[in-house]
């Protein structure tokens, strides 16, 4: 169970919920003060004051006022008319944390929701009752509007959800899952869809994925080191203490931890004095990564504990203040951060790559194969991993340098995080499958190495991948091997196996 506060919620927790069924509940105590600022709208829609979104219209429009009457058909109409999305839907992954997020934000307080919205919001969660919210139409301030539009939208009884697989109206969705449609009333509305929560949920799965990514890269570039019997000094533990970066400290441990008894590495005549940058640096870049990946993940636990609507509600002061917490530049900065370091990532690896492929650089038979000539080995292989780290110099330009004025010039500067969101998620998928190509390269250049010499950890991997994969003795399709070696990282199985032996990586 994953009991919702407001505060102290982990990115790791909600992967883990939406990925593993978790039931959602909320902090009784908590909802009291949603209750208390729940209060504070009512008596400010009692006092006739004008408050911006509670009896008011929207953006340029805020000088408009709105009747008492009319304010319940205000917040209808804000979902209705931001339900404007357009693109392949998000995952259901994806939308499943944008609820539990966008209710977390909620249960702070601050916003003027009745607590049965919230509860309404997670039960979608628990009754399997997933919106269909297209994937683009945000400009992320003010906040992603457009995506959460289409989450509340099912709250109403409108939009679209999937329950139990099966694509539903919305309202027909409710019921299969014995559920009632909510009548939105004052500020709810504007509660709901003021904030980051589509850019922060596709933030939380990324990190998480790339939490395993990160290790696995250093897994795999365990084994091209020992397929190449690179030279060991670069790891050497008094070279990183004089830069001592974290990430790089971090990486050269593992590295010496995942090759430690490997005699192909230690202890042998490697003919050179020193190896090109794309193995004697892998504590360097890897571990530029993984520092860019902890203030990613800094900003991004930040976010998911902080009230991103507006206006926000003080109850205590019996006080409103309109400001711009909605704004998505922190999280969209982040997210171009880490997209820039992850296309890195895939960089050095494909470069690692080719020095296995290439036999002026390897000393092993060309791309691999014995009989190369009549057969092509890994030469294509190589040409796929370069086309996916070209994609990524495109993807990894920053969408957060980008602005368009929108809502009349009134919202006259905006992130684009959920932009930045979407193409992360693209790069991350394509490291994911450069990642599983240097693994699959690695392992069959160990084929013409002294087996019996690896390293425990390194030899693990090896016999992980050989046991879904056979060695390349003359040329077959390999796209599917790629998918599969590139599963066994993804799902933890090659991190798993290499920290069988050489224990927990850092």
């Amino acid at each position: 169970m994953l009991k919702l506060s407001g505060s102290n919620l982990s990115g790791h927790d909600v992967v883990r919920a939406v990925r593993q069924g978790w039931v959602i509940s909320l902090d009784t105590a908590q909802l009291e003060k949603v209750a208390q600022a729940r209060e504070l709208v009512l008596r400010l829609l009692e006092s006739g004051s004008p408050v911006y979104g509670i009896n008011t219209g929207f953006g340029k429009l805020s000088e408009t006022s709105i009747s008492r009457e009319s304010v319940a058909e205000l917040q209808r109409n804000l979902i209705l008319s931001h339900s404007c999305g357009v693109g392949e839907p998000f995952s259901g992954e994806v939308v499943k944390a944008m609820i539990i997020l966008r209710a977390n934000a909620l249960m702070k307080g601050h916003s003027g929701i009745r607590p049965e919205v919230i509860r309404l919001l997670i039960e979608l969660v628990n009754q399997n009752v997933v919106p269909v919210v297209p994937s683009q139409g945000s400009v992320g301030a003010s906040g992603d509007l457009v995506p959460l539009a289409h989450m509340s939208a099912v709250l109403i009884g409108e939009g679209e959800a999937y329950y139990r697989d099966q694509l539903l109206p919305g309202a027909k969705a409710l019921e299969r899952a014995g559920l009632a449609p909510v009548a939105l009333e004052a500020k709810e509305g504007l509660a709901l869809i003021n904030g980051t929560q589509a850019m922060t949920a596709q933030a939380v799965l990324a990190l998480y994925d790339s939490d395993i990514l990160l290790k696995s890269a250093d897994v795999a570039g365990s084994l091209t080191m020992e397929a190449l019997r690179a030279i060991p000094h670069a790891l050497d533990e008094r070279v990183h203490a004089l830069r001592p970066h974290q990430g790089q400290i971090l990486v050269a441990a593992n590295l010496r931890r995942l090759l430690d008894g490997s005699r192909l590495v230690h202890g042998s005549d490697h003919g050179r004095i020193q190896d090109a940058y794309s193995l004697r640096c892998i504590p360097q870049v890897h571990g530029a990564t993984r520092d860019a990946y902890k203030y990613v993940e800094e900003v991004i636990n930040t976010e998911i504990n902080s009230v991103t609507d507006n206006p926000l509600l003080f109850p205590a002061e019996g006080h409103v203040v309109s400001a711009g917490n909605f704004h998505g530049q922190p999280v969209a900065l982040a997210l171009d951060f880490l997209g820039i370091t992850l296309a890195e990532l895939g960089n050095i690896a494909e470069r690692r790559i080719e020095r296995l492929v290439n036999p002026q650089l390897s000393g092993l038979p060309p791309f691999l194969t014995e009989s190369s000539g009549l057969n092509s080995g890994y030469m294509i292989a190589q040409y796929t991993a370069a086309s996916l780290v070209s994609e990524n110099k495109v993807l990894a330009h920053p969408a957060s340098v980008d602005s368009i004025p929108t809502s009349a010039n009134q919202e006259d500067h905006v992130s684009m995080g959920s932009i930045a969101a979407r193409k992360l998620g693209s790069i991350l998928a394509n490291v994911q499958n450069v990642a599983a190509i240097e693994i699959l390269c690695a392992c069959q250049a160990l084929e013409f190495r002294d087996r019996s010499a690896m390293a425990p950890a390194t030899r693990a991997v090896y016999e992980l991948v050989r046991s879904v994969v056979p060695p390349l003795e003359e040329d077959r399709v390999l796209a599917g091997e790629i998918k599969v070696v590139r599963d066994l990282i993804v799902s933890g199985q090659v991190l798993k196996a290499a920290e069988s032996t050489a224990g927990e990586l850092d």
